[in-house]
């Protein structure tokens, strides 16, 4: 079984969120894709992010009914802060004998140099899939000089370029601007009928 690694906060999950993940499940070959949702990010420790409770019923509505998808409560059934490292290591225990694939962005390619125990990730992994962001430059030499023997795990995933950030999302919201067609019906309906990011 091929596994995709899919982490984030998910404040709120949208559309571009699915289709980067329908992409990466299409051309990795990914029987499953698990959508690891962090409760308490590192890097995200100033930032004011929605109770973990919220994100998940909103991810929830996002994924109901898709085959293929589902929720990992690897990293909220554990104190943080949540490093990926060790999610990938305790993802490894739970699904013995099945590759990992960590789906990142490309500006999360280009920071992983930094991120915590870089290298015992890479271990951890089958591959790495890579969704180009727009505007992400990369350096693969020097990122290669960083973590060796990371070149041969990359595969880039082609996907249509939706410029949709949840920050971006959550100030249109609060602003009270068009949101509707940039998530799920069902995830646009929880946060109307509770108000959420206003």
């Amino acid at each position: 079984m091929r596994l995709g690694i899919f982490g984030g906060t998910f404040d709120p999950p949208h559309l571009g969120h699915l289709v980067l993940a329908a992409e990466a499940a299409d051309q990795l070959g990914l029987d499953r894709v698990l959508w690891v949702i962090t409760p308490d990010p590192p890097h995200k420790q100033a930032q004011l992010i929605r109770p973990v409770e919220v994100r998940l019923a909103l991810l929830q509505a996002a994924l109901r009914g898709l085959p293929g998808f589902e929720i990992s409560l690897v990293d909220v059934e554990r104190p943080g802060p949540q490093y990926a490292a060790d999610t990938l290591g305790l993802l490894a225990q739970q699904h013995p004998g099945d590759e990992l694939v960590y789906l990142i962005g490309g500006d999360s390619l280009r920071d992983l140099p930094g991120w915590y125990e870089p290298q015992r990730l890479l271990r951890q992994t089958a591959l790495l899939g890579v969704m180009r962001r727009p505007g992400a430059a990369l350096d693969l030499g020097q990122l290669e000089r960083q973590l060796p023997g990371l070149k041969h795990k990359l595969r880039f995933i082609d996907s249509p370029q939706m410029d949709i950030a949840s920050r971006d999302l959550r100030e249109r919201i609060r602003s009270r601007r068009h949101y509707r067609y940039f998530v799920p019906q069902a995830v646009w309906e929880l946060i109307e009928a509770n108000s959420y990011y206003r």
